[in-house]
């Protein structure tokens, strides 16, 4: 199999695992159970942290390597550019997280966007590092980058799909449960991952056409994954001082190391 089309599979991988997630509306009844729930957005959480530093910043480093005491530059510019990208999303763009009333982003001040609209736009917000981590690591895979494989850049594709199941069924199970149709809560989780291998495509043409962007991109992913973990996805694990549980740092824990394995072993 040649690189191009295993790089447009691997860009799917994401994106099938979210839809998978999605269908889930169509074979369970009712809500997610709120243990269920915390443990899959903590086991997102630690595949996400996992995926960061094993799959974005330890090879941002070392395609800056040549660059002595200073190869930090490229990925310290990084994170702190995705952290800022994604806080600047999350300050424009209109969505509602599962358990909030009040919805964020100060373009939807007429109102006019509908609740589940919101829902969904929330899930897409966190899916565009999401898109952009395995978009960037097969743009390394394509410019024959050393130290990045093939194998690297599906097995993050496959970690990331592997959370993105439970992510399409936390938006579709709460919608349909809330009165929207099985097809239309379907349809609006699935839409939530279409985001992905946009992105994805969108950071290899960046990564094929601007020279020496690759460790720069590659920590701009870690910092955006990043961000969605301490802004959403951890405290929705954790839930509120009233009703704490450990089920979310279980499943952190479940899905840093899977992530981890996975990179290694594969990588």
């Amino acid at each position: 199999m040649n690189r191009v089309l295993s790089t447009v599979i691997g860009l799917l991988i994401p994106f099938i695992g979210t839809t998978a997630g999605s269908a889930c509306v169509f074979f369970m009844r009712g809500q997610m159970k709120e243990s269920v729930q915390r443990s899959l957005l903590g086991f997102a959480s630690g595949v996400m942290v996992a995926a960061s530093v094993w799959s974005l910043l330890i090879p941002a480093l070392e395609a800056s390597v040549e660059m002595g005491r200073l190869a930090f530059v490229p990925s310290a510019v990084g994170v702190a550019a995705g952290m800022g990208f994604l806080l600047l999303l999350d300050h424009l763009i209109p969505h509602l997280h599962l358990k909030a009333d009040k919805p964020e982003g100060i373009l939807n001040r007429k109102k006019v966007i509908s609740r589940s609209v919101m829902l969904c736009l929330a899930v897409t917000l966190h899916n565009i590092p999401e898109g952009m981590a395995p978009g960037v690591v097969f743009a390394g895979v394509l410019k024959g980058e050393e130290g990045m494989t093939m194998a690297a850049a599906l097995a993050l594709a496959i970690g990331i799909a592997v959370q993105n199941f439970p992510e399409g069924a936390v938006i579709s199970l709460p919608l349909a449960s809330e009165g929207e149709k099985k097809g239309r809560a379907f349809m609006l989780g699935t839409l939530s991952g279409a985001v992905e291998p946009v992105m994805a495509l969108l950071t290899i043409f960046l990564t094929q056409f601007i020279s020496n962007l690759l460790p720069y991109l590659l920590a701009f992913a870690a910092g955006a994954m990043l961000y969605v973990v301490v802004e959403e996805l951890i405290p929705e694990a954790a839930g509120s001082e009233k009703d704490h549980t450990n089920h979310g740092t279980v499943g952190f824990g479940v899905g840093f190391i899977l992530m981890m394995i996975l990179d290694v072993a594969l990588g």
